[in-house]
Parts: C-alpha cells; structure tokens; sequence
C-alpha cells in the first residue's frame, strides 16, 4: 500500500471519529437542536443515621498470667492448650507430699501445745485455790498465769504456722480464676516450678469483649457536643467491621473514656463493651470459636440511636473545584445556575448541605458534563437510586 492510500484512509477515519462525537452531542439534546436533558432531584429534608469511623483494637476485659505460689515439681496438666476453661477448674497440679508433711508437722506442734497449756491451766487452777490457805504464795499463782499466757501464745503461733502449711498445700492445686480461653503451657510436667520460674500459661476471657479506639480531641469535642443533650454514652452504639469487611452481627456501647490526652498524636482513647458469643452451632466443648479474637484490628462505627433530619441530595450532584463544592440548579426559567455549598456528615451516596441551599430546589443529578452556567437545559426526573434515607452519615 503506497504512502498516499495510508494517509487517505487515516483522515477518513478521523472525519468518522468526529462525525460520531457531533451525532452523540446532538442525541443528547431535545428535538431540533433544543436545551440539553439532564436528571433532576429537589432538595428535600431526610432521615439519616450519624456514623463516624475510626480504627480499633479488639482487648479482653479479663487476662491472667498462671504462676505457681510454690516451690514444686509440676506432677500433672489437666486442661487441653487453646481450648475454654471455666473459673475453678483444676489445671495443673504440683507434688504435694512436702507440703502435706509440713501441715502434719504444724499441727501436731499445735497439739503439743494444746495438751502443755491444758495442764498449765490446771497448775495455775490448783495455785489459785491454794493461795487463801497457809500453804499458798502470790508467786505461785504468778508464775502459774505467766506458764498459761506463754503456752497460749505459743498456741496461736502454732495455729498461724498450720494455716500457712495449709495455704502452700492448697497452692499445689492451681485452679482457673476467670472464665477464658487458655493458651498453650509454657511448663511441662516433670519440672520444678516457683515463684520466679515465669508465667505457665495465660488465660484470656471471651465474652465480652472491650474494643478499643483513639479519636482526635477535635473529633471528640464534635461528638460531645452531638451527643451529650441526647444522653452522652447511651445516645451511641458500637459497630464493627471485622478484617474481612463484613458487619459484626452484635451491637456494642460506650463504658469508658480516657481522662488524658496522649501528647504526640492529640488523641485520647474510647472504649466500648461488645458481646462475643459462640458462633452459631457450636457449644462449650474443646476447640470452640469466636468471632472476635484479643489484638484483633477492627473499623469501629459509632453510630447515634436516634435518626437525625437533614436537608440532602444524591452525592452525584456534588462537584468540586478549587473554590469547594458546588451544584447546578435549576431555575424558574430552565436555566442552571451554580450554587456553592457546604457539606455536613455525607455517606456515599447521599451529601447533607448545611448551607447554600434551599428545600425544594430542583438539583442536577444526571447530565452534568452537558451542562453550563446560566444555559438552558432539559429537566425530567432522574433515575430513581437505591433508598438512602436509612444510610449512616460519615465524616
């Protein structure tokens, strides 16, 4: 093919390229070359729900470190690692004859005891009833009641001494001090444990759960000011969306907020309380899931109880350039004008104007690359979108 033929058939596609675009153009317009078609919405009062997000952790309400109160070689395990345990159970056991022959030792100190003071207590009877007679003496009577103070004494040491020997019997017996999940054992059976050979395993509660999540202090004064003539903590609730983007099925509330600011970031800390049950089917048995787990990263929503009305339309009408934001209206005369606005609390499909705009007026929602200032346009009713008067309002 020559050099002319090429350039020939590129100039003609070039003509068909354009004769396209003019064909388009004329397509969107009305009949005879009239205004441009574009999708209208008013400006109406609508219901939504507040919602602000911010990331948290998840944190267990409960978490215990085990550590043996005893000096011992650990005999026997008796939970199975990971699985839940409840408060009271027996999880590990630590030889126990030492201990036991200590307490049989403390007690029969105090028995010797008991048996000296009761015949203490007969002597000084005896010298008592001897002191109104020639052959009674003061000092008798004296060192009779010193004998009897001295063994009486002696015996509530003994019983402190059998009580301690019991308490450290008793700790060779380590029990489950809160319902939880347990990890695995840092100490198998077979070695000597004490109160300085470390942690044996940690328990850490399942139901429910804290989430923790820093906000900025602006945000928090926002969030005051919004919520504390509804009912402060009560006026909010707690949803999650766990790592894999789903919702978490169960609500939470607010319980605490921190009374200090951290100073490099200029946040402070909320905390929520959310249930963590079994996940559905499953019972109290070995191997049990849940769906949150301690450390876990959320999204945290905090949403208001209470609906709010707001002045809103579509997002879809919101432009913006490097004055803010602005929609096309449509006036008394078909013309579209613009009008700069201001946003409140938007979600993705739905924009809150605080300002610049009235109830009632006609926006533009659909057509907006046809259409310019103060031209004439079309207007019909715009596609009807999904129902956003539910929708939770983020910052």
């Amino acid at each position: 093919m020559s050099e002319k033929r090429r350039t020939a058939g590129a100039r003609r596609f070039a003509l068909a390229f354009v004769l396209a675009l003019l064909s388009a153009e004329a397509s969107a317009q009305a009949p005879g070359g009239g205004p441009p078609a574009v999708g209208v919405v008013r400006a109406e009062q609508q219901q939504i729900t507040q919602s602000d997000e911010f990331n948290g952790r998840i944190q267990a309400v409960n978490r215990v470190a085990l550590v043996s109160r005893v000096t011992g070689f650990l005999e026997k395990r008796h939970f199975i690692e990971g699985a839940e345990v409840k408060k009271g159970d027996l999880l590990y056991e630590i030889e126990r004859p030492p201990f036991q022959a200590l307490v049989d030792a403390a007690k029969a100190n105090e028995d010797q005891l008991e048996a000296q003071h009761r015949n203490a207590l007969i002597t000084l009877q005896r010298a008592q009833k001897l002191l109104p007679t020639v052959a009674g003496q003061q000092s008798d009577v004296d060192t009779a009641l010193a004998n009897e103070q001295a063994l009486a004494a002696q015996i509530d040491g003994a019983k402190a001494q059998l009580q301690t020997a019991q308490i450290n019997l008793d700790y060779t017996n380590i029990y489950a001090p809160i319902d939880g999940k347990i990890s695995a054992t840092q100490v198998t059976e077979g070695n000597v444990v004490s109160p300085t050979s470390g942690t044996l395993a940690n328990i850490v509660s399942q139901d429910p759960m804290y989430v923790l999540f820093p906000i900025p202090v602006r945000t928090g004064l926002d969030l005051r000011a919004r919520y504390e003539p509804k009912g402060g903590f009560s006026a909010v609730v707690i949803k999650l969306r766990l790592p894999n983007g789903q919702i978490y099925g169960s609500d939470g509330k607010l319980d605490y907020a921190s009374p200090t600011i951290t100073e490099n970031t200029d946040t402070f800390t909320l905390r929520g309380v959310v249930p963590n049950p079994l996940l559905t089917g499953q019972s109290q048995a070995p191997g049990v899931q849940r769906e949150m787990f301690d450390g876990e990263f959320v999204s945290v929503l905090l949403e208001g109880v209470e609906p709010i009305t707001v002045l809103a339309v579509p997002s879809a009408a919101v432009l913006s350039d490097q004055q803010g934001d602005y929609v096309y209206v449509v006036d008394a005369q078909n013309k579209a004008q613009v009008r700069r606005i201001q946003q409140g609390q938007s979600t993705p499909s739905l924009a809150v104007i605080t300002n610049g705009l009235k109830e009632g007026e006609l926006v533009i929602t659909e057509g907006l690359q046809r259409v310019r200032p103060g031209e004439a346009v079309s207007p019909a009713p715009a596609t009807p979108g999904p129902n956003v008067g539910s929708s939770g309002a983020k910052q």
